[in-house]
């Protein structure tokens, strides 16, 4: 027969059970506070704190990288914290504003800032991704080698694009369609030469 629990009397009688839940919820609210960066990156929570501390000792330090010292860290007692916790407290201090706003427009909650720190790069990356397609999307019709370096005089007779405003407007279109141009880009030089145009008459 296997071994089994020790069970004290207090126990069976609900004491001692009523106590031990009581440690184990407790215990559990501590866990749960140790692993959500929300109740870490509070005014008053532990990776603030040690933020802001890192911060000074920084700006105190006498190295030209601005390293902390193993000594100093032993000194102000934060030499037992590890590491990379020491260095993401010091991240998310350092980038406070960005972070928190991070935070606050996103619909799911971290468990450590390392976890905070890979979203926003993440986020980061897409951004760039997108903003990338969409100059891309932009330059069409100016990316094939072609280079507008501005307005030059043609001589009469080199081109030939009807005598009617819409023999004239239907070429322009059917060019721009050919070469990927956008016709709104057109237009707009269009005003802006009459406009020139206006200006030497005048």
């Amino acid at each position: 027969m296997g071994n089994s629990v020790q069970v004290s009397k207090s126990t069976q009688d609900g004491t001692k059970l009523d106590d031990l839940v009581k440690e184990g919820k407790a215990l559990g609210k501590m866990w749960s506070t140790l692993h959500s960066v929300k109740q870490s990156t509070k005014a008053n929570g532990f990776d603030t704190r040690l933020g802001k501390l890192l911060i000074e000792l920084k700006a105190q330090s006498s190295l030209d990288s601005g390293q902390v010292s193993r000594q100093t860290l032993t000194t102000y007692g934060v030499h037992n914290i590890d590491r990379r916790r020491r260095s993401e407290a010091l991240w998310f201090v350092e980038n406070e504003v960005q972070c928190r706003e991070f935070i606050e427009n996103s619909k799911k909650g971290y468990t450590s800032l390392t976890a905070l720190q890979k979203a926003m790069k993440d986020a980061t990356a897409k951004a760039e991704v997108i903003k990338d397609a969409a100059d891309k999307v932009s330059n069409v019709g100016q990316s094939n080698g072609v280079k507008d370096t501005g307005w030059v005089d043609v001589d009469k007779g080199t081109y030939s694009l009807g005598n009617t405003r819409t023999a004239i407007v239907d070429a322009i279109f059917a060019h721009c369609n050919d070469h990927k141009i956008d016709i709104e880009t057109i237009i707009a030089d269009l005003q802006s030469k009459a406009a020139l145009a206006n200006t030497v008459t005048a």
